[in-house]
């Protein structure tokens, strides 16, 4: 449709420039008036005709003392000066008349006679048929071409789309595990020599946005080797066979161009467990999956090509494709620790203009559990958020806003709430941060807001002050507390509930069972798990789970979450109404000012 929008554009364009030249030859500004040979005797013998100019049988007449013109036409068969004597023109008028012969001009006769009457709608009509061919001949090259691998190919000689590993900030221990993997790719002959074999396939697993797809790139660009980059989801097509065989033609290319490497991201849109969910054996995910197989580890040997795939769900993979000699290693990359967090920070930062009072170690310190792609994120607001303002450098409150911003989301400041409304939200609040800064095990306050950010009406930011890897039960039951803080803290009040904390019950609610369901610390029940989640391979989604266990155990697992949430409700009400006059007076704050930061609440605590 797009092509064919803009064929038909053009040929309105070649209309309008021949319509254009049409008017021009045919219709003259100053039109001549059509007269007679007989006017034209007349005209003479009175003296009105100052000159006549003749072309082949037209002519054009001037007049004496006047701009306007007259066209006429003489006889084929005899002269000008003959034709005026027959008419009874006088010769002595005759002889005070200016008669200028021109030559009939070539081009005007092939113009008027031959190429606008004959050849020109001939050229349009081809011009349209050339279109038209075009046309089909790019359809069918579509449809020739549909089996072709979609990988992008970057070259080596590509330095603008090169990256290395000083590029990628961290993961140290993934970076050691591809060395090897660059090593080969750039003197393959000594590992064959003492009979090595290379692993063929890598397989990156990680959360989202920790750089895999970055660091894959960057083996590629340190052994400066050819890159083919492809999405598992490019395989798949509606017709059958197309996946599998882009799959051929990805490796064939890929042979031709070793060493090289192959980085296929997402890897389980394609590399599902075969034989579950719906579909059978036919279904075209799992041809794709078998070509793959059959490409990495089959009859042929894939000599100088490596396979790099990144996946965040290695448990539904395929057991086939993680067996030996398909992809034989899986390295694992983890969330940025502080020291990594803050190289990874230096990095975004680079080529932007900072304010000397920024220090980005703070900023490290207050986004654990960031990954790469969320410090990058972070940078960038913080400048678009500088230049909204006319800043000309990026100073340390626009990143210390973006860090909420990700978070939690944009300042809702649109989002007013009513005197009691906000009253309510200020104690609700309060409670949540004078629970977590009672409790010795809880994460220290950082922020506590009534301003909406995303979704939620008011928050309180606790960040800790290390990266945590393990928490202990001790620090799961405070953390009760803390969700339940605001809940606990509306009811002493105002003796009132709102849906205020629907959301924290919710949470508490899962965390609870959690601690029952999933890491045995239920005293009662034991170091058991409960229910078994199945995955519907097609469907792509959790979307039952099996419950193995009695109607008994169901009771007692009900019990014990009723438990937990109990006893940190009375320990979090407790707090509160012992408090009570510190808790009115953060309240009164949060009122005033909307807003409490760390310091500030710190003096609060300690009054």
């Amino acid at each position: 449709m797009k092509n064919l929008l803009k064929n038909f554009f053009i040929i309105l364009v070649l209309f309008i420039l021949i319509s254009g030249v049409f008017s021009m030859l045919g219709n003259p500004k100053n039109t001549p008036k059509i007269v007679s040979l007989t006017e034209l005797a007349q005209q003479i013998n009175n003296g009105q005709i100052d000159k006549i100019t003749v072309n082949d049988q037209d002519l054009a007449v001037s007049l004496k003392n006047s701009t306007t013109t007259e066209a006429s036409t003489k006889e084929l068969e005899s002269g000008l000066t003959e034709s005026l004597k027959n008419y009874g023109v006088d010769p002595a008028k005759l002889q005070q008349v200016q008669i200028d012969i021109q030559q009939a001009s070539g081009w005007k006769y092939w113009l008027s006679n031959i190429i606008f009457p004959f050849v020109l709608p001939l050229a349009l009509m081809g011009l349209f048929l050339w279109f038209m061919m075009r046309q089909a001949k790019q359809g069918a090259g579509q449809n020739f071409g549909f089996t072709k691998s979609l990988a992008r190919l970057i070259m080596p000689e590509d330095k603008k789309q090169q990256t290395s590993f000083a590029d990628v900030a961290g993961l140290k221990e993934a970076k050691q595990e591809l060395d090897e993997v660059v090593d080969f790719l750039k003197s393959p002959g000594k590992f064959i020599e003492i009979g090595a074999k290379i692993p063929k396939g890598v397989l990156l697993i990680g959360p989202p946005g920790c750089g895999k797809t970055l660091l894959a790139r960057a083996v590629s660009g340190e052994a400066n080797v050819p890159f083919f980059h492809i999405s598992g989801s490019e395989f798949v097509e509606l017709f059958v066979g197309v996946g599998s065989a882009r799959v051929r033609d990805l490796f064939q290319n890929a042979k031709k161009n070793s060493p090289c490497i192959i980085f296929i991201d997402e890897l389980d849109a394609i590399g599902r467990q075969r034989g579950a969910g719906l579909g059978g054996g036919h279904d075209e995910r799992e041809q794709t999956l078998n070509q793959i197989l059959v490409e990495m580890d089959g009859f042929e040997a894939n000599n100088g090509v490596v396979v790099l795939a990144a996946t965040n769900r290695p448990d539904i993979l395929d057991s086939a494709l993680l067996r030996p000699g398909r992809f034989d290693r899986r390295v694992m990359l983890d969330l940025p620790d502080i020291n990594d967090r803050e190289d990874i920070l230096k990095i975004h930062a680079k080529n932007k203009p900072l304010t000397p009072d920024v220090n980005l170690r703070q900023i490290a310190e207050r986004t654990p559990g960031f990954s790469g792609a969320d410090l990058a994120n972070l940078v960038n607001e913080a400048s678009i958020s500088a230049a909204r303002q006319n800043k000309k450098e990026v100073h340390m409150s626009d990143l210390i806003d973006s860090i909420e911003k990700v978070l939690l989301g944009p300042e809702r400041k649109s989002h007013i709430l009513s005197i009691d409304e906000k009253k309510i939200a200020a104690y609700h609040e309060a409670g949540h941060a004078l629970v977590a800064a009672s409790l010795p095990h809880t994460d220290p306050v950082r922020k506590v807001s009534i301003i909406a950010r995303g979704q939620a009406a008011g928050y309180t930011l606790k960040l800790p002050e290390i990266d945590k890897h393990l928490h202990s039960k001790t620090e799961f039951i405070e953390e009760l507390s803390v969700l339940l803080g605001g809940y606990y803290a509306e009811k002493l009040v105002f003796d009132e509930i709102t849906t205020g904390a629907g959301n924290d019950l919710e949470k508490t609610t899962d965390l609870a069972r959690r601690l029952v369901m999933r890491y045995g610390m239920s005293e009662k029940l034991g170091p058991r798990t409960f229910g078994e989640t199945e995955d519907m391979v097609f469907l792509g989604k959790e979307i039952t789970t099996e419950k193995n266990y009695s109607e008994h155990v169901a009771q007692e697992i009900d019990s014990e979450v009723h438990a937990f949430i109990d006893n940190a409700a009375k320990a979090a009400q407790k707090i509160l109404t012992e408090k009570r006059a510190l808790l009115d007076k953060i309240a009164n704050r949060l009122i005033e000012k909307e807003t409490i930061e760390k310091e500030e609440f710190e003096e609060l605590m300690k009054g």
